[in-house]
C-alpha cells in the first residue's frame, strides 16, 4: 500500500448543467442526474487507483444506502476498503451538486458519518506502511482537530512518510486557529485559492501559500481553476498554467489534481513534474459532471502530457 487515503467520504447525486437555479417552486428541467462517488479521501482514492497507485482507504459511512454505494464504488482493483467503518444509527454524507451552465458549481451538504472518523479508525498497520497519507476534507473532520492527530503527522514525516493535507470549509468559523497547529507537520498543504482566502483574509494566491509556509508548512499548493497553480516550498516558486480540456462540471476537480500531484511524488517527480501530474488529472476531471468518471487512467494522462505542453515558470 503505498497512499493512505483517509478522510471524508461522501455519495453525490449531481445534475448535468441547467441553465439557471430554479426560482421557488419552479422545476428546471436537466438531461440527466447521477448518483456518484463524491468526498475529498473517495475520490482521490479512486482516481490514484487508475493511475496505479495501491490505496487503503480509511474513514466513516453510516449503515444507510448511501454507504453501501460508497464502499462498492470503492472496491476495485488497488483500493482496500478494510479501513472504512460504518458507524451505526448514523447516515451517510451526501451531496447534492447542482451545476448551471457557465458557473461554479453549487452544493448541498450533510457531513453525517464523516463526523465520527476519529484517529483510532486509522489501521495502525497502514500508518506504518503508507508511503503518503493523505487527509482529504480536513475542517469537515472535527475528531481529527486534536494533538493525537498532530502527533500521527509527526511520526509519519520522521520515518519519511510525505503527509499531505487538503481541507473543505464548511461553515463560518475561524479556520487559522484550527489549522496552525498540524501546519508544521505537513509536507504539502494543497487548497484552492478561495479556500486559501477565507482562512487567511488574503487575496493573492502567492501571499497566501507565503502565510502557510511563514505557519510551518513545508510546502503549499495552491490550486486557482483556470488560473493553474502556483507552488511555493522547500524548492522555491512555481507558477503553473492549465492544459487544454472541455469544461463540463468542475466536481472533484481539486482531488483529482491532487492524486496526481501525489501519483508525481510516488514516481519520483520534481515539483514541476508533480504539478504536470496534477494538472493533467485535474483537465481530465472536469469533462463530465461527476467526480471520478472521466479522470485519466496512467497510459492516458502519460499520453496527454506528451502530446500537451504546460507551461510552468519560477516565479
Amino acid at each position: 500500500m503505498e497512499c493512505l487515503s483517509a478522510g471524508i467520504l461522501f455519495a453525490d447525486v449531481a445534475c448535468a448543467p441547467v441553465e439557471r437555479v430554479p426560482e421557488a417552486g419552479e422545476l428546471v428541467p436537466t438531461e440527466r442526474m447521477q448518483l456518484s462517488l463524491g468526498g475529498c479521501a473517495s475520490n482521490t482514492a479512486l482516481d490514484l487507483a487508475k493511475v496505479g497507485v495501491n490505496v487503503g482507504v480509511s474513514g466513516c459511512v453510516g449503515d444507510d444506502p448511501f454507504g453501501r454505494f460508497i464502499v462498492d464504488a470503492l472496491s476495485v482493483d488497488r483500493i482496500d476498503t478494510s479501513g472504512i467503518h460504518e458507524v451505526p444509527g448514523v447516515g451517510s454524507a451526501a451531496s447534492l451538486v447542482i451545476n448551471v451552465r457557465g458557473q461554479d458549481r453549487r452544493f448541498i451538504s450533510t457531513p453525517a458519518a464523516n463526523t465520527h472518523f476519529t484517529v483510532g479508525h486509522i489501521r495502525e498497520d497502514w500508518l506504518d506502511e503508507a508511503k503518503v497519507l493523505y487527509i482529504g476534507g480536513f475542517f469537515m473532520l472535527p475528531e481529527l482537530e486534536t494533538d493525537e492527530f498532530a502527533e500521527v503527522f509527526r511520526k509519519l514525516r520522521a520515518r519519511g512518510a510525505k503527509t499531505v493535507l487538503d481541507v473543505v470549509l464548511y461553515g463560518a468559523t475561524d479556520y487559522w486557529g484550527r489549522l496552525e497547529k498540524l501546519l508544521p507537520e505537513t509536507d504539502f498543504f494543497m487548497p484552492n485559492d478561495d479556500e486559501a482566502r477565507l482562512i487567511t483574509g488574503l487575496d493573492d494566491p502567492i501571499a497566501q501559500a507565503e502565510r502557510f509556509c511563514q505557519a510551518g508548512a513545508k510546502n503549499v499548493v495552491i490550486t486557482c481553476g483556470s488560473e493553474g497553480s502556483i507552488l511555493v516550498g522547500e524548492e522555491g516558486r512555481l507558477k503553473s498554467g492549465v492544459y487544454p480540456t472541455e469544461f463540463v462540471g468542475g466536481t472533484g476537480s481539486g482531488d483529482a489534481f491532487d492524486a496526481g500531484f501525489i501519483a508525481g511524488l510516488l514516481a519520483g517527480e520534481d515539483m514541476a513534474g508533480c504539478l504536470r501530474w496534477g494538472s493533467a488529472l485535474g483537465a481530465s476531471c472536469v469533462r463530465s459532471i461527476t467526480a471520478t468518471e472521466s479522470v485519466f487512467t496512467r497510459p492516458e494522462a502519460e499520453a496527454f502530457m506528451r502530446q500537451h505542453e504546460l507551461k510552468i515558470e519560477a516565479i
